[in-house]
């Protein structure tokens, strides 16, 4: 894996359906998007950055020592946000741009490295992501994964909640659950705030189609490794608590805390 030069952003939105506030949720003393800054940081990021819409977020990261960036709150999506930061750091057109996403606390750094580094790479593309195999049909049929398909060259043709590719008499098919972690260069993060949001947008609720609809590439990566699930309902949390507290007084972070 070659060495990469990005910036890590994080989109933090404070309202959410299912868990409101879910970025100042608490885990161990720290609120989650603390825990989202610190593996972003070590994923070896040539700098990180919380995008938010809510100065309560921004407060918390003050308090941590992160940069944080007050966004507009009408961003229908975190590509959205992180367009808005790049427009105003004036980020060069082939600056490689990390979407980490602000409740995933369980992310190993080494992907969001290694989506930089799939990025950096393949030059033509302007988007990198990543995918890992689905085993269980459960996975296959739950539309809370997104899953896709890709070419030979390991791009993405489409992306969707419904259980793709069909098997048309049977079987089952070899299918790829898609992982939210995208490495942009910011001259697309512009195409796609520029552009809005497409009907299959719309349709399937996932922004990446956006991308597909206005002709970008995408390459696809297979994760090193898979990745825990994030954190969208309370038992969610309560399985992030649960996982990091094994993180405590190994020299995660403040021992303190």
């Amino acid at each position: 894996m070659i060495e990469a030069d990005f910036i890590a952003v994080i989109p933090a939105r404070y309202s959410s359906t299912r868990l409101p506030g879910k970025p100042l949720a608490d885990i161990h003393g720290r609120p989650m998007i603390a825990w989202v800054h610190e593996l972003a940081v070590a994923s070896g990021a040539a700098r990180t950055i919380v995008a938010t819409d809510d100065e309560r977020i921004v407060d918390a990261c003050l308090d941590f020592d992160a940069e944080a960036v007050l966004t507009a709150a009408d961003h229908r999506c975190g590509t959205d946000r992180i367009a808005e930061v790049a427009e105003r750091l004036g980020w060069a057109d082939d600056q490689l741009v990390v979407n980490v996403q602000g409740d995933e606390p369980l992310l190993p750094p080494e992907l969001v490295r290694q989506v930089a580094a799939t990025a950096a790479q393949h030059p033509s593309a302007a988007i990198a992501t990543l995918v890992t195999p689905i085993v269980a049909d459960e996975d296959r049929h739950n539309p809370n994964f997104a899953k896709v398909v890709i070419n030979r060259a390991n791009r993405a043709l489409y992306f969707s909640r419904a259980p793709i590719p069909w098997p048309r008499d049977g079987g089952v098919p070899t299918s790829f659950r898609h992982i939210g972690l995208y490495a942009y260069r910011a001259s697309a993060l512009r195409a796609l705030a520029e552009a809005g949001p497409c009907v299959l947008e719309e349709t399937e609720m996932l922004e990446q189609l956006r991308a597909l609809w206005l002709g970008l590439e995408i390459v696809v990566d297979f994760a090193v490794t898979p990745p825990p699930p994030g954190v969208d309902t309370q038992s969610d949390l309560d399985e992030a608590r649960a996982r990091l507290a094994g993180c405590l007084g190994e020299g995660s972070g403040d021992k303190d805390r």
